[in-house]
């Protein structure tokens, strides 16, 4: 048989005590009032195939443990760290003043499109992703250090949340690790 497909127990994956003590990407996910427990569960998932170091739930985003979160992270919630934090505003300040540099993933003037979004090394990253239907708050994009901006060519004006995430996670995954 010509490119057989492999097996799960063939993908010699680490386990949630593995992955505690693995060497993580330097990236931090912020969702920033995300409502759809599904893009929540998605984000978990990704984050997980990324090594990501930390998620924080923000503001109305929901947290685990939820039926609808689990649906879609298969476990996820159990291998990647994480945290609820009343105000997205306070935690931006806080790793800014730790030295990560915060990246909102957002539309916006003098936002630096992601293909040119240069990475530093020594740098741990967070990048904020807004609710689905009013993006990163305003007073955040502000805050932030960068913005950066998924080029788009088609007639929408925007991605699902889960497909931002795993699309901005690729990326500095790549530029990180090179």
């Amino acid at each position: 048989m010509k490119n057989r497909k492999l097996k799960n127990s063939e993908l010699n994956r680490i386990n949630n005590t593995e992955f505690k003590s693995s060497k993580k990407t330097p990236l931090i996910v912020i969702l920033d009032n995300i409502r759809s427990l599904n893009n929540i569960g998605s984000v978990f998932r990704t984050s997980d195939a990324f090594l990501i170091e930390k998620i924080y739930l923000c503001g109305i985003t929901a947290k685990p443990p939820h039926k609808d979160i689990h649906k879609t992270a298969l476990g996820a919630t159990d291998s990647v760290e994480w945290e609820h934090v009343d105000n997205t505003l306070a935690l931006i300040h806080q790793l800014k003043s730790e030295g990560i540099a915060v990246v909102s993933i957002e539309q916006a003037e003098e936002s630096v499109s992601l293909e040119g979004f240069k990475t530093k090394p020594n740098t741990t990253y967070a990048i904020v992703f807004g609710n689905e239907v009013k993006g990163v708050a305003q007073e955040v994009v502000s805050a932030s250090d960068y913005i950066v901006e998924i080029p788009q060519y088609g007639t929408k004006h925007s991605l699902n949340i889960s497909v931002s995430c795993g699309l901005v996670i690729w990326d500095l995954f790549v530029k990180l690790k090179a």
